[in-house]
């Protein structure tokens, strides 16, 4: 695996366990839990179901300005502060459906 690519994967991580530990919060719960789905919904549309953690980390790297598009459409206060969190989340989530996933 590229140095690249672990890293972005770490990032997943990372910004998955923070998500995970932000959802706590009953207040911020569903709120992260729109923006999650609306940042997953727009990920499946761009690389569909059938994908390589490569082309996952692809599309990663441009994953900022669609993100930010798919958020700001569903207006859900404060995406911005959680814009960075939801996207790795999001990726962390889909890279288990990818064909050559491993833990």
């Amino acid at each position: 695996m590229s140095v690249g690519l672990e890293s972005a994967r770490l990032e997943w991580e990372n910004a998955y366990r923070d998500f995970t530990e932000v959802s706590r919060n009953a207040a911020l719960e569903e709120r992260m839990r729109v923006q999650l789905d609306a940042v997953t919904t727009e990920l499946r549309r761009r690389v569909g179901g059938t994908f390589t953690v490569r082309e996952l980390a692809d599309e990663y790297v441009r994953a900022d300005g669609w993100a930010r598009e798919a958020l700001a459409e569903q207006a859900t206060p404060g995406w911005p502060r959680t814009l960075a969190l939801v996207e790795g989340a999001a990726f962390h989530l889909y890279a288990r459906g990818a064909v050559d996933y491993a833990p």
